[in-house]
């Protein structure tokens, strides 16, 4: 139950641009929800197309390599001719409000570059370098899309939250509180009626006596 507040036209004013306002508030709120919600069902339409790539891509490649390791012996040594990668680069884009991440990977480098010897090696070897860096590439577009689901996730928790509050709490509070001193008002312009009412009836009585 709203706390009564004194029944005057200034709390009645302020009462109704307090309802306003939390009606709009949950209005936009209720937008913003579904406008993360939307985006974060592409988003995870995406991951389970990505995840499907990575899981066919990364079965191609440890074929590749198991025909690489028979073809050439166990090539541990060749495969640290390639270098540690620390291309990858984070920012961030903002939907709603919501930092969501971007995960990039520069690949110039290897696009022009080979870490390893051609005479050394053979097209299993060549092959199993390919799919794996591809895998990399999709497991860095597939880390990126998992976390801002999970970031999406958390903000529409906390948006439901907001506008179940605003729903559920706050609007009804102001909407009992419009509604006392609203009907207060109405009951004393009621007895201001009665009493002028009387006190002319009085008047008109002792002028006629």
């Amino acid at each position: 139950m709203a706390v009564q507040a004194v029944p005057t036209k200034g709390n009645l004013m302020s009462s109704k641009k307090s309802l306003a306002l939390a009606k709009t508030g949950y209005e936009l709120l209720d937008k913003k929800r579904n406008i993360l919600v939307r985006e974060m069902m592409t988003l995870i339409d995406k991951a389970s197309e990505i995840q499907s790539k990575i899981d066919v891509t990364y079965s191609r490649a440890y074929l590749a390599l198991q025909r690489a390791n028979i073809t050439m012996g166990y090539i541990d040594e060749i495969a640290k001719s390639v270098p540690e990668d620390d291309s990858l680069q984070l920012s961030y884009r903002s939907v709603m409000g919501v930092e969501i991440p971007i995960v990039t990977l520069d690949e110039s480098d290897e696009e022009n570059t080979l870490f390893y010897a051609l005479g050394t090696t053979n097209s299993a070897f060549d092959e199993a370098y390919v799919y794996f860096r591809e895998v990399k590439r999709l497991t860095a577009h597939l880390a990126e899309i998992e976390n801002s689901v999970y970031r999406l996730a958390d903000a529409i928790k906390k948006t439901q939250k907001r506008a179940n509050a605003l729903k559920n709490i706050m609007i009804p509070k102001f909407e009992e509180t419009v509604k006392f001193i609203t009907d207060a008002l109405e009951e004393k312009e009621r007895e201001e009626f009665s009493r002028l009412k009387v006190i002319k009836s009085w008047k008109q009585n002792n002028t006629d006596t």
